[in-house]
């Protein structure tokens, strides 16, 4: 989550007491830099793997088309039903090498979907087959930052069938942070927190205080970007797609391909188009106070706003209520903005009607509604045009989304947002807002965060992928979110924290998502009691969702997480809340962990979470992690492939003579398990300790048809 200050959580390993740390308040800390050098000069990871078919243990052969990295099958009704085929490097043809797979925080393979990918170097190609009929591609890649920071550009090439050959630039200058939140651009700084507790340093600091020397650049991360690119014309299913790094260009590693098929512009002859208002289509002239004067136009004569086919300049925020602004499509109606200094920081409140708030230092490209505290906006709809900012750093007092601001009775929908802060933040209260099949790609921070007194609203059928924070939040912090819904969306490769997130909040829903390869201090799912939210009441329904290799490796607290955790660090989690015909497959560590803070583990404890008709194929340790006091109910939980004892149970690690101070309560029909045998045995039930604090990890086998 983007945070207006760093605040303070404690850093601790499990099952034991540390030393109180300031650790932001986005997520946790890290792990080694393994290979940080290698991958800082390089742009490489770790070495290895094959092509076979994640999911179907299948060589490729043709064009292999995946969701999330995996047979589509496997993930059939689950997330967005977007319009490009995914297509992963590793499965296409290529004279490169392959990396990964791999998880390892800060090396290229565990950013990359599906945890694999294809390094060229200068010479070399990776060649994609088309699966349909195509005139547009995107690729996901990285190459190095520049020695100082900053990033640099570098050429690739492609070609259809050997010829009409375009060249992409592709640029760093959007990748590569370092350090400790809210990171940096410098790959040469020294710690920015010395004081914080990282687990880079093997001492311990209860007894002393160290000055340990880390590895320089220290927790490079962020490495990938995407670009877009229209290829003149239609090209037919079986035609090859070959990117091809030239002679004197940088190393780069090529994640993936989507390809599709764009519809023509759409027009709007009866709307008020902003080129009647002196609107540059070039993009040589700033537009913003055109689209001013098109927006109040069409406000006065009750009409539509439209943005013909071009790039459009906008340094600012556009400021929208009661109005209708649509583009030709977000492949031709650009929206591109330059992050602008302010010349003092802007006054309190976070979206002021005037432009940015918060303290904010900067303002760039967004949409925003008046702030909720004059009212907010309404009756504003947006569609249809790309919004495309200049944000390098994160700064979370900044506002400098996408969109913004307090929209109530509102809709955004087919937009593409990339390279803004946040692409969606909102502050309320505000109801009834609806944000359907956008593309989010390449934030800093969120995706998506609804902030304070969001209600009655729904995000659906989106596509998020390399966000710096969580994809999705509902976060209660000053009010509550209610009744609002997270349906069919599909997160891939959130760098930090989690793909979804509810921070308290009353009768919220999670259905039918899909959830993929979150990378490090954070999972795929998350409840928690946390960063000031309001209490969980009503209910919390987590249904239908999927998450695949998910579940990384808490770098503060030295443990795995589960594929979805809850966390009760500020108050107890005590809502009703059922998490029901979910899948979690090819789960790091484990599919389900309940914890509270150690520092507060005999304040808070986590109860009336019921688990019903969910599937986990494959566990690196247990089914279940307890470590919190409490309880939860298991009606046919399925598992098989389970590297561990089924439930590690630790409780609030009293370890007391009458047991666990979590109690599992078995409903029935829970069958399955691994090399352990069941994963709810009898003698588990109903509160036996069976806590190992960090259980060797067994990884499973790739997913498969149940």
């Amino acid at each position: 989550m983007s945070r207006s200050s760093t605040g303070a959580e404690a850093g601790r390993a499990a099952g034991r007491p540390r030393r109180r740390t300031a650790v932001r308040t986005a997520g946790f800390g890290a792990a080694t830099a393994v290979s940080a050098v290698t991958a800082f000069t390089l742009g490489l990871g770790v070495l290895g793997g094959g092509t076979a078919l994640a999911g179907t243990g299948a060589p490729a052969a043709g064009p292999v088309v995946t969701r999330a990295g995996l047979d589509p099958a496997l993930v059939e009704g689950r997330g967005a039903n977007v319009g490009f085929a995914e297509q992963e490097a590793e499965h296409a043809a290529t004279d490169g090498t392959v990396i990964g797979p791999g998880r390892d925080a800060y090396t290229l393979p565990a950013e990359a979907s599906g945890r694999s990918a294809v390094t060229l170097k200068p010479g070399q190609y990776v060649e994609f087959t088309l699966p349909g009929a195509a005139n547009a591609i995107n690729v996901r890649y990285s190459i190095p930052d520049a020695p100082a920071g900053g990033g640099i550009t570098s050429p690739l090439n492609v070609t259809v069938d050997g010829g009409h050959r375009t060249t992409m630039t592709l640029t760093s200058q959007y990748a590569w942070l370092y350090n400790l939140y809210p990171f940096s651009n410098d790959p040469t700084a020294d710690v920015s927190h010395p004081d914080w507790w990282v687990t880079e340093c093997g001492c311990v600091p209860q007894d002393t205080t160290p000055t340990p020397v880390f590895a320089k650049p220290f927790r490079p991360n962020h490495f990938y970007d995407e670009q877009r690119l229209l290829l003149g014309r239609t090209y037919r299913a079986g035609q090859k797609v070959r990117l091809t790094v030239p002679a004197g260009a940088a190393t780069t590693t090529v994640d993936l391909l989507d390809s599709q098929l764009v519809a023509p512009p759409k027009i709007d002859l009866g709307a008020a188009n902003v080129l009647a208002f002196g609107a540059d289509p070039t993009g040589r002239r700033d537009s913003a106070d055109a689209v001013d004067r098109a927006v109040a136009f069409a406000r006065r004569a009750h009409l539509k706003v439209y943005i013909p086919p071009g790039t459009y300049q906008v340094n600012r925020h556009i400021i929208v209520d009661d109005v209708t602004i649509e583009g030709a499509g977000s492949w031709y109606t650009i929206i591109k903005g330059h992050q602008v200094d302010l010349v003092t920081p802007a006054p309190g409140g976070t979206a002021q009607p005037e432009g940015p708030g918060g303290g904010s230092v900067h303002t760039g490209v967004g949409f925003y509604g008046k702030d909720a505290s004059v009212g907010g906006s309404s009756n504003v709809h947006l569609s249809g045009f790309a919004i495309e900012g200049d944000v390098r750093e994160r700064i979370d007092t900044d506002q400098v989304n996408g969109i913004g601001g307090a929209l109530s009775d509102s809709t955004v929908e087919g937009l593409y947002i990339q390279h803004t802060k946040v692409g969606m933040w909102f502050d309320g209260p505000m109801r009834n807002l609806r944000i359907s099949g956008n593309t989010i790609v390449d934030q800093i921070a969120d995706g998506i965060n609804f902030h304070t007194g969001v209600t009655d609203s729904t995000v659906s059928g989106n596509f998020l992928r390399n966000t710096g924070d969580d994809a999705l939040a509902m976060w209660s912090e000053k009010a509550e979110d209610a009744r609002d819904t997270f349906d069919h969306n599909t997160v891939q490769t959130p760098v930090l924290a989690n793909g979804i997130a509810v921070y308290g909040g009353t009768d919220n829903t999670v259905s039918d998502n899909l959830i993929a390869d979150p990378i490090r201090e954070g999972s795929a799912l998350q409840v928690g009691s946390r960063f000031g939210a309001q209490p969980f009441t009503g209910h919390l329904w987590i249904t239908g969702n999927t998450t695949v290799r998910a579940g990384t490796y808490e770098l503060n607290w030295n443990i795995g997480l589960g594929a979805i955790w809850f966390y009760a660090l500020e108050r107890n989690i005590d809502a009703d809340i059922q998490v029901t015909g979910d899948d979690f497959l090819d789960s790091t560590y484990n599919a389900i962990m309940l914890v509270s803070d150690f520092p507060v583990k005999d304040l808070y404890s986590i109860t009336d979470v019921h688990f019903k008709d969910i599937r986990v194929d494959g566990t690196g340790t247990s089914v279940l992690s307890a470590r919190t006091a409490g309880g939860a109910t298991f009606q046919n939980v399925e598992a098989r492939n389970v590297g561990a004892v089924g439930i590690n149970n630790c409780g609030s690690f009293h370890f007391t003579p009458a047991g666990s101070e979590f109690t599992v309560t078995d409903l029935g029909g829970n069958d399955g398990g691994g090399t352990t045998g069941p994963w709810l045995a009898p003698w588990e039930l109903p509160n036996t300790i069976t806590c190992d604090d960090r259980p060797a990890v067994v990884p499973p086998p790739a997913p498969s048809a149940w």
